[in-house]
């Protein structure tokens, strides 16, 4: 019996390419797809996640957004990677900075997914897993950012199951006390989505990377604006495009 469509996709592996960047924004999904692909059909529009396929630079590429949060990105990505024939899929989004040389509008390439987030606990393992990247996808990124002149980071993310915590009482403040317990062990900023992704990628034996935009820094409280953000993302986009291609 066939695993397709599901209730969340309406398509057929054969509307998928290889490899899928997924930003979190269905906008951005269609961003993607409007502003750097060619020949572009939309596949899937189930809940609004719009998924895309066309070509860049002659070769098959596909966006579809992830949503929010661990839950959302381990919905989409499963059933990217288990019924829809999906090899790659590179996370494009956008992440807060808890490491002072990190500046604002760097980009980050998540070797390896920290978590405060229980979903590794389906796997029943009898030890600590460590969620991290397909060193493949990350040695094409590193070298294609270089290419691209890019100022970018490689090491430890952190998936946060929360955007706003109840920390009433932490002596920081939920948001600094939250960066320097994760900053004092090297990791570099904080997002939502990659530790699901790379948990989901290790169990179908596929691959992933994480390559997020810092939107804005923990420490300094400095934000990027609309323009300066559409910018950097559109530089985020470029890279995994050209990661993509190069597999």
């Amino acid at each position: 019996m066939a695993n397709y469509p599901t209730p969340h996709i309406k398509a057929s592996p054969e509307d998928f390419a290889e490899t899928v960047l997924m930003p979190g924004d269905p906008l951005r999904s269609k961003f993607i797809a409007e502003n750097f692909l060619q020949d572009i059909v939309l596949v899937n529009n189930v809940r609004g996640v719009q998924g895309y396929t066309g070509t860049y630079k002659g070769q098959r590429v596909s966006v579809m957004a992830s949503g929010m949060g661990i839950p959302s990105i381990g919905i989409y990505s499963y059933e990217l990677f288990n019924f829809f024939g999906v090899e790659n899929i590179l996370r494009v989004g956008s992440a807060g900075a808890i490491q002072p040389d990190i500046k604002v509008r760097d980009v980050v390439l998540g070797m390896g997914a920290c978590t405060n987030s229980h979903f590794v606990d389906q796997y029943h393992l009898p030890g600590t897993f460590s969620a991290t990247c397909s060193f493949k996808l990350l040695e094409k990124a590193v070298e294609n950012a270089r290419k691209l002149g890019l100022r970018f980071h490689v090491g430890n993310i952190l998936s946060s199951d929360t955007f706003y915590n109840d920390n009433e009482g932490v002596p920081d403040g939920s948001a600094m006390y939250t960066a320097g317990a994760w900053n004092k062990m090297g990791v570099m900023a904080i997002e939502m989505e990659a530790a699901g992704l790379y948990m989901n990628a290790a169990r179908a034996g596929k691959n992933a990377l994480a390559i997020c935009t810092i939107s804005d820094h923990l420490l300094t409280g400095e934000e990027t604006t609309a323009e300066e953000r559409q910018n950097s993302f559109t530089d985020m986009m470029k890279l995994a495009l050209e990661t993509a291609i190069s597999m």
